[in-house]
């Protein structure tokens, strides 16, 4: 087992984490009457009873179900390589950033790098359907923050969290990806490759013991932990009701910044980052402008280069098709009147720019173009 607990102080955390009904505010309190898991398990009932009242009192001294074999689940996942941890709150390791949120976790499951915790980092999330658009940005986004120096954080959830995983790794950064699962399971599994390269580049952090299924609860309980890693959560596309919006409230609340990229106010996954920016988020178009917030000393800052900024708008110009597009979604019988075209010879040119990666096809007959970097 590594090095990062011993195996007598874990099974003690563990089983105070396992206690039915025991919260972690409550947990905190006891640690802070006893001092340590072991103290409080080995504590008077009488004392126990006075800190938690009797039921909780009574939970401790009874150990709960299957506990033995949940621990050695866990202990089993541990000793299965040097790249995976446990932390306990106050480990040399623990992140200082998670110390300053209000609802710290008490335990983390890390496999991968360690040091990774150390490294300034940003969130970028969003939409689990995101336009094609979207997904294009959230991996430039992360591309030039990953190459700027800074370690890009999300919660491996489909869409924007896969490509912004998928923009730090290309760009051989770094990436951290926090999940609401035990780190012995992959959710959605179709991303379980990307959680192993992941690992190996960066790393994967759950406060869920191995073992644990994907429950819906998880969910926003991961994403306080995805702001509270953070100097700021940046959200690419969310709905009106997104688990997103709760990543950038918790982030405003514990002090660190939120930004928000617009998008076309027709798309229903541009919503939520349209009421961010109206509740005061910044509105942010390229990575330079989140680097321009952050200015973290030491590191190397990533900007467009000029002549790839002067050439975009002329590539959109040359192509009258492009121009006809816009920003927005549109159908088919729209760009027939655009374009003034047969409906073969637009398929046709749809079809080809769609090849490109330049026009995406969206559900319900619609055509949107996309723009890289």
């Amino acid at each position: 087992m590594p090095p990062t607990v011993g195996d007598d102080d874990f099974a003690a955390w563990f089983r105070l984490l396992e206690t039915p009904g025991l919260g972690r505010e409550t947990a905190r309190r006891l640690l802070a009457a006893c001092g340590s898991p072991g103290a409080v398990l080995a504590a008077p009932a009488a004392t126990l009873r006075e800190l938690v009242g009797r039921p909780l009192a009574d939970a401790l001294a009874a150990v709960p179900p299957a506990f033995e074999a949940r621990l050695a689940a866990a202990q089993h996942w541990l000793q299965g390589g040097p790249q995976r941890h446990v932390l306990t709150l106050g480990h040399p390791a623990w992140p200082t950033l998670l110390l300053q949120t209000a609802d710290p976790p008490l335990l983390l499951y890390l496999e991968g790098d360690l040091a990774c915790l150390a490294e300034p980092a940003v969130a970028v999330v969003g939409s689990r359907h995101p336009t094609a658009q979207g997904r294009d940005n959230a991996q430039a986004f992360a591309t030039d923050l990953a190459r700027a120096g800074w370690l890009v954080v999300s919660g491996l959830a489909q869409g924007i969290d896969a490509a912004a995983h998928e923009g730090a790794l290309t760009a051989g950064g770094r990436t951290l990806a926090v999940v609401g699962t035990g780190l012995d399971t992959t959710y959605p599994p179709r991303h379980r490759a990307l959680a192993q390269r992941i690992a190996a580049q960066g790393a994967v952090l759950s406060e869920y013991a191995p073992g644990t299924p994907p429950l819906r609860e998880h969910f926003p309980q991961r994403n306080r932990l995805i702001a509270g890693l953070t100097r700021g959560t940046l959200v690419v596309e969310a709905a009106l009701r997104s688990g997103s919006l709760i990543t950038a409230r918790l982030a405003n609340e514990a002090g660190r910044d939120v930004w928000a990229v617009p998008g076309s106010i027709h798309a229903p996954q541009s919503r939520g980052c349209h009421a961010l920016i109206k509740q005061g988020a910044k509105l942010v178009e390229c990575a330079q402008d989140v680097l321009d917030e952050l200015q973290e000393p030491g590191l190397r800052q990533a900007s467009l280069p000029l002549e790839d900024a002067a050439e975009a708008p002329e590539a959109l110009e040359a192509d009258p098709l492009l121009a006809a597009l816009g920003e927005d979604p549109v159908t088919l019988d729209a760009l027939l009147a655009r374009t003034g075209d047969s409906t073969a010879t637009l398929s046709a040119r749809l079809l080809e720019l769609e090849l490109a990666g330049t026009v995406a096809r969206l559900p319900g007959g619609l055509y949107q173009r996309r723009h890289s970097g």
